[in-house]
């Protein structure tokens, strides 16, 4: 199923100056019914790549490879292409139609492996997913004293004084790398009431490592 798309007007927008490409995008689509065919084939072809680049850009936080994958590539190519279809009278021509249909083929891969990446969240930390922090965040080793320490008092600051929300939006996206739609989409929020969770955890636990010694205070001023 598509992800949900609102409805279009009966008239077409106002549009501004077209350019050729995406005139002729909007002229084949519009044609006759061999035309309108051919260039949904082209239109799908295209989002499919598109698909296909951005699954495998993000292969690397899920569990799922090969046949898989690309059927998640399909399913999303596939549903942006209905939704660009039913709103072609809402593109206005402010950017190329190529750019336009773009952002519909990755809002549906972002579904797409948010719906999947669910399946098996996985976003609490285990001791042993503690350890490779610091690989992750590329820690000097020469200063493996120093950055224990502060990963063994973020550890404790995480635990015990976050909210629940906070801890589990904390440490899927700052820790684990859960892509922030597949987030907003399980927990059945939006990017900014995420991005406003995150702010307040991060300060919060700036807070709590400032007072410990961990941290100056210019720095956790910051936002």
């Amino acid at each position: 199923m598509a992800t949900p798309h609102p409805s279009v007007s009966a008239a077409p927008a106002a549009r501004a100056s077209l350019d050729a490409e995406s005139g002729e995008w909007l002229r084949a689509l519009r044609g006759s019914r061999a035309e309108r065919q051919a260039a949904i084939e082209r239109l799908h072809a295209l989002l499919l790549r598109i698909a296909r680049n951005e699954v495998n850009r993000r292969s690397a936080r899920l569990s799922v490879t090969g046949p898989e994958l690309d059927d998640l590539a399909h399913q999303a190519a596939h549903d942006a292409l209905l939704a660009i279809t039913a709103k072609i009278d809402d593109f206005r021509g402010e950017s190329r139609f190529t750019t336009w249909a773009y952002k519909f083929v990755i809002l549906e891969v972002s579904a797409k492996i948010g719906r999947h990446f669910w399946r098996d969240p996985g976003v609490r930390l285990e001791a042993e997913d503690w350890e490779r922090l610091p690989d992750r965040f590329g820690f000097d080793p020469a200063k493996e004293s120093e950055w224990r320490d502060l990963l063994a008092a973020l550890r404790r600051a995480v635990e015990e004084e976050l909210t629940e929300r906070q801890r589990r939006i904390f440490v899927a996206l700052v820790l684990t790398g859960v892509p922030l739609d597949a987030l907003a989409i399980e927990m059945g929020s939006n990017r900014n009431a995420i991005y406003k969770t995150l702010f307040d955890a991060r300060r919060k636990l700036r807070a709590v490592l400032t007072a410990n010694g961990y941290m100056n205070d210019d720095i956790s001023r910051r936002p």
